[in-house]
């Protein structure tokens, strides 16, 4: 005796597969959570926006950040810095050859992308970008005030 599951959405009667259900019920779990956040549930694309994971850390002389962008073209990013803040956005687009009823799973992200980072004083007109295999390297110069200076000290 197989045991059947009806799927009133699909209207079909198919085989139970436990490893299916429990994808079934992680989409749906992922979709009421994306939803309750604000997230657009339309797989792919749609006018969400979506944020790359970013990575900052601090040298002697820079504040480097780089971002994960696989698959977007460099010529679709914008960075720019006012005051305090390094913006980076762009857009990562799908490829139109796919078609949406086609898919079978749906993870990564599409459409606008946008971050803004809090950045300490830095020496804009000589901030450098360079992009590698989806990754952007921002090399941003310490301002000479907030660089570590070394202060010898006297013996009396």
């Amino acid at each position: 005796m197989a045991i059947l599951s009806w799927r009133p959405m699909g209207q079909s009667v198919e085989r139970w597969d436990p490893l299916r259900e429990v994808g079934d019920f992680q989409s749906e779990f992922n979709r009421v959570f994306d939803g309750f956040f604000g997230r657009a549930d339309n797989m792919p694309g749609g006018d969400r926006v979506w944020a790359p994971a970013v990575d900052m850390y601090e040298t002697k002389d820079d504040l480097v950040v780089t971002a994960e962008l696989p698959g977007v073209n460099e010529k679709d990013v914008q960075l720019s810095i006012t005051g305090d803040v390094l913006s980076l956005r762009g857009e990562r687009t799908l490829n139109q050859e796919t078609k949406q009823e086609s898919f079978h799973r749906g993870e990564r992200w599409y459409g606008r992308f946008e971050r803004h980072l809090s950045l300490i004083s830095v020496q804009a007109d000589k901030v450098k970008a360079t992009y590698r295999d989806g990754v952007l390297t921002i090399t941003l110069p310490k301002a000479e005030e907030i660089k570590p200076k070394s202060i010898k000290i006297d013996v009396r």
